[in-house]
Order: C-alpha cells, then sequence, then structure tokens
C-alpha cells in the first residue's frame, strides 16, 4: 500500500539524489585529480591543501548548507547550493589519494621511464597514472559514498533528493516516510562502493578484461543518464513554491501549489521542507521561490524585528506594508486561520498539578524539562520575552527538531514543549495545551507571501492565490495536520480532497 502512494515520488527522488551525487562527483574529480598531480610536482604546498581538504571535511554538513544560501551565485536554495557543498566534502578522498597513490609508486620505476627519454607529461601518463589509478579509484570510491549519505541533507534548503522523504518522516514522525528515504539513499550507496569496488578490482586483471570495465561503466552511465531524463522530464517547471519545515507548513504549501495548478497554465515546482523562517524569508526575496505561507507573528517579530503587539489588523497591515518597502514582497490575503505557540503538556501532568495556564505552570516550571525549536529558543517572540513574562525557570531545555517534539513528550524526555496551535497530534496523544493568559504572543495569521518581480511577470497568480482568502478554518487546518501526521495520508491526497470541499 505505501509503496503503491509513493513509488512513483520514490523513483523521482531517487532520480534527483542520483543527479546530485553524480555532478558533484564529475566536479569534484575534475579539480581533486589535477590538484593531487599538482601537489606531487609542488610538495612544499602539499600540506596546505590537503589541510584545507580535511578542515572541510570537520566542518558539520549542515553548517555549509547554511552558509551557502548567502553566498552569491554559487549559493540559495535548490541544487546549486548542495552540489558546491557535496564537491567540497568529495574533495578530500580524492586528492588525498591521488597524492598517496602517486607517492606510492617504486621509485625506480619512474628512474627507469627517465632513462628512456619519457618527458615529465609521459611519465605523469604511461606510468604514474596507470599504476596509481587503483588507489586513485579508491578515493573516487569513498568520496562517491560520503556524498550520497551527505546529499539526503540537500533537502533541507531545497535541493530535492531522498532527503525530503526523511525530513517530511521526523516532521510527521512517520518511520515509513524516513525509510523510504532512508533505504534507497542505503541501497545507492552501496550499489555505487559495489560497482567501483568492481572496477577497481578489475583494473588489476589482465587486458583481455579491460572490456567488462567498460561495460560496467556503461551500464553505471546509463543509469544515470535515464534518471536524469526521466527527473527533467518530469520537472518541466515555471515557478517554485516553498514551505518550512514541518507538516502544516508542507500542507499550506501544496495547497498554493495545487491552486496554481487548477487555475492556471503554470508547471508548480515544489521545494518544501526548507530549513526555516529565515531560509524560506531569503528564498522568497531573492527569488529562488515564487511564494510560500508565513504567519504575521512571525513576519513581524522574528523577520521585521518588532515588539510584539496583540491587535490583529495592525500586525497585518504593518507587516504588509513593510514587506512591500523593504523587501519587494507582497503579503496577499489571510488564509483564515492563526497558528500561535502552543504550550503544551501530557493531560496526566495537567490534572496533577491542576494546571490551565502558563501562569499556574510557573510555579512548577523548576521541576519540569523543556523541549524547544532551535528558531524558538532565539526569536524576539520565542522563549527569552516568554520566560521573562511568566517567569519561566526550566530544569533543562532540550533542543530538538519540530518534529520530534511530540515523541518526546510522549516517551517523558520531556515535560513540555514549545508546538504549534493547530498540530492534529495535539488531541490525538491526548494532550494540553496551556492558556497564555498574559497574551505574551501575537497572532499569527497564515497568509502568502509572493515575490513581487514574480507576480509581475504572472499577474494571474494574484487572483488565483487572493481565491484561498478565509477559506482554511482552525478546525479545517487541524483535521488536515491530523490525516497527515496521524494517518498517514499523503499530503497530495489530504490537499486534493479539500480544495474538492471548497469547490476550488
Amino acid at each position: 500500500m505505501f509503496l503503491f502512494k509513493y513509488g512513483s515520488e520514490i523513483i523521482l527522488r531517487s532520480g534527483e539524489h542520483l543527479i546530485l551525487v553524480a555532478i558533484s562527483m564529475i566536479i569534484a574529480i575534475s579539480i581533486g585529480l589535477p590538484l593531487g598531480i599538482f601537489i606531487t610536482r609542488q610538495p612544499k604546498l602539499a600540506p596546505p591543501i590537503l589541510g584545507l581538504a580535511n578542515a572541510i571535511q570537520t566542518i558539520p554538513s549542515l553548517a555549509i548548507f547554511g552558509f551557502l544560501i548567502s553566498v552569491p551565485f554559487f549559493g540559495g536554495i535548490g541544487k546549486n547550493p548542495a552540489i558546491v557543498a557535496l564537491t567540497l566534502y568529495a574533495l578530500l578522498p580524492i586528492i588525498r589519494n591521488t597524492y598517496i597513490g602517486i607517492n606510492g609508486i617504486n621509485p625506480a620505476i619512474k628512474e627507469a621511464g627517465v632513462g628512456m627519454g619519457m618527458t615529465d607529461k609521459e611519465l605523469l601518463f604511461k606510468v604514474e597514472i596507470p599504476l596509481a589509478l587503483g588507489v586513485i579509484l579508491a578515493g573516487v570510491r569513498v568520496a562517491t559514498v560520503i556524498s550520497v549519505g551527505i546529499a539526503t541533507i540537500a533537502a533541507a534548503i531545497g535541493g530535492g533528493g531522498l532527503g525530503i522523504f526523511i525530513f517530511r518522516g521526523i516532521s510527521t514522525v512517520n518511520n515509513e516516510l524516513i525509510l523510504a528515504g532512508a533505504i534507497p539513499a542505503a541501497l545507492i550507496a552501496l550499489s555505487a562502493d559495489f560497482g567501483l569496488g568492481l572496477l577497481e578490482k578489475n583494473l588489476n586483471k589482465p587486458i583481455a578484461n579491460k572490456p567488462k570495465i567498460a561495460i560496467i561503466l556503461g551500464i553505471i552511465i546509463l543509469i544515470i543518464s535515464g534518471f536524469i531524463l526521466s527527473t527533467l522530464l518530469q520537472q518541466a517547471t515555471t515557478i517554485t513554491i516553498g514551505s518550512k519545515n514541518f507538516t502544516e507548513q508542507v500542507i499550506l504549501g501544496e495547497i498554493l501549489a495545487q491552486q496554481i495548478e487548477n487555475h492556471t497554465n503554470l508547471k508548480v515546482d515544489r521545494k518544501f521542507n526548507l530549513g526555516g523562517t529565515f531560509i524560506a524569508h531569503e528564498a522568497v526575496k531573492a527569488g529562488k521561490i515564487a511564494g510560500y505561507v508565513e504567519y504575521t507573528g512571525t513576519a513581524f517579530t522574528a523577520v521585521l524585528k518588532e515588539n510584539p503587539i496583540t491587535d490583529t489588523q495592525v500586525v497585518y497591515e504593518k507587516t504588509k506594508q513593510a514587506y512591500q518597502e523593504k523587501y519587494n514582497l507582497a503579503v496577499m490575503q489571510p488564509l483564515g486561520f492563526e497558528n500561535t505557540f502552543a504550550m503544551i503538556i501530557r493531560f496526566e501532568d495537567a490534572k496533577k498539578w491542576q494546571v490551565k495556564t502558563l501562569s499556574e505552570i510557573a510555579k512548577y516550571s523548576n521541576q519540569m524539562q523543556a523541549g524547544f525549536g532551535y528558531e524558538f529558543l532565539e526569536r524576539a517572540d520565542g522563549y527569552p520575552g516568554l520566560s521573562k513574562t511568566y517567569g519561566l525557570k526550566f530544569a533543562k531545555i532540550k533542543q530538538m527538531e519540530l518534529g520530534l517534539m511530540y515523541q518526546a513528550l510522549k516517551e517523558k524526555q520531556v515535560d513540555l514543549v514549545a508546538a504549534n496551535s493547530t498540530d492534529g497530534l495535539i488531541p490525538v496523544l491526548n494532550l494540553v495545551m496551556l492558556e497564555d493568559d498574559k497574551k505574551y504572543f501575537p497572532p499569527y495569521q497564515a497568509v502568502p507571501i509572493f515575490n513581487q518581480e514574480i507576480l509581475g511577470k504572472y499577474p494571474e497568480l494574484v487572483e488565483t492565490i487572493n481565491q484561498l482568502g478565509g477559506k482554511i478554518s482552525t478546525t479545517e487546518m487541524q483535521k488536515m495536520n491530523y490525516q497527515v501526521d496521524n494517518q498517514s495520508q499523503p499530503v497530495e491526497d489530504v490537499v486534493r480532497e479539500w480544495l474538492k470541499s471548497k469547490n476550488l
């Protein structure tokens, strides 16, 4: 049943994954092989070059992806920064093995070549590279396997690939989705390792066996080419819609995408599960995505750095004006519901302490462990202001991905989490949402944000998106979140049914 629902997408994402790895490896080999040869000729430069390549390997992959977002030309979101990051990670094994392979050749063999009158170029191509090819290929093999694994993180910046399933599975606490990304990625890595290992092994066999190498390479090239072609055919897109990295955002992104496809002649490329607010904001500012759904309170406090205020209409109007003037972004009509931060505890704890509000829970906070997302801990409307307003002093705070919070709360690894008021798992897991009795949080109306330049190219988008204004109620949003989170229904199906119910 699962494969029936997701089979075609697994093939598509596997193709994207292969493309990322194949392109990055071609670039890495093109850079790493000459560099490795170069430092065999200039030994003094070997330590700094190998040291730099080694230093890159020590940087956490997510940090490199995040850094590349703001880098011109090579950065942004999508496949370009993903390919750059994967190329950087693949360099060390290729450079090092090329250097070691050539330097490991018996000096007597090189001297014999020189004695026969070979030039340095002839010595390199006729003696050194053929003899070192096994070691060099071992480096390529290691680099390829590393790249397959790291490529899963590319989904966080819209690079596509099998990481989309993994991030989606984490955000929905769905092991099937996680495995749908992890198993094909592991199979690709094992296949690459086996294929390159077979190639490496055949290099040491007699010349009569060399045609086998050509056959193996031909099969690999045909498979990769097939995936590239099928992916390109399926992704003939015109505009891109993004979302942040939790269930509701993916649903809202899919609503925008299907609404556009249903009412215009435009095709939509979906870049969902982007790392968070600031990644999505930078992406729409730069035109890397046409639009995504934001929340007014988040835009007002986290992006515009304004102090929180409670008037819903004032926050909307001020955000709309500032986004237009500062970023050339259009804030469209609100979709009809608010999704505020919700402080959630287990029902048994609420009953034990007889608490319903944040003011009441404050006296017990020193006995509790809290679980917060990374963004919530830093935002102007997040934990710093909340703790000051209510006098919260938790025994311990754990930072975690949004998708892991409910699991942690259920398994009693934490006692309170900062979730979203429209989450479908709140009633399913019998959790209690504490009342913000001091009205700390600003209003969080869901509003589509679009790049004005893209709207200028496709003016039909304005009316199409505004048709969604006021259409989504809080109850409907909770229901859609529940269908995806708890019932494991595909987002596309859930959205399609909701649009039908609204005659859209």
